[in-house]
């Protein structure tokens, strides 16, 4: 069932409506598309849809680490368009590299983000809370460039 729940998830960030039913029903396919009350379980679509580079990255890498921000860092996340910066980073989990998909958390340890990371585990312990004219010019100032980031509902 498991399974299933996230093929229909990823069905709705691609804008499907998705249902799940008994397939020994009688009728079942054709009460699903006709909206038959009570034919199972139905995932409406979701209102955006979202392109299939961030389907990847929300959906079929798995996750080799977490990032904790601060409350500045979530508010402008999920205003969206803004990348994560190192000075809004208050903890890092786990061991991963650079490209690696990383889940974003807030204070409370809620994730509401996922995406690839610029840099490794041990570069952002480093420069975790700094400001981009405090770090070295081998350290890039974007943690998660905003075109390789997702909001999770």
């Amino acid at each position: 069932m498991a399974s299933k729940v996230s093929a229909a998830k990823i069905a709705a960030w691609s804008g499907v409506r998705t249902v799940i039913a008994a397939a020994h029903r009688t009728d079942v396919l054709s009460d699903a598309v006709a909206g038959v009350s009570g034919i199972g379980t139905t995932i409406a679509a979701h209102e955006r849809d979202l392109p299939a580079r961030k389907l990847w990255i929300a959906f079929a890498l798995r996750s080799s680490g977490s990032i904790k921000v601060d409350d500045g860092a979530r508010a402008a996340l999920k205003r969206g368009g803004t990348s994560l910066l190192a000075a809004g980073v208050i903890d890092v989990e786990g061991d991963f590299e650079c490209d690696d998909a990383v889940e974003i958390a807030d204070r409370t340890g809620e994730v509401f983000a996922k995406g690839l990371v610029r840099l490794s585990s041990v570069q952002l312990r480093t420069a975790a809370g700094k400001s981009s004219a405090d770090l070295p010019s081998e350290i890039p100032a974007q943690v998660v460039h905003a075109d390789d980031l997702v909001i999770l509902p």
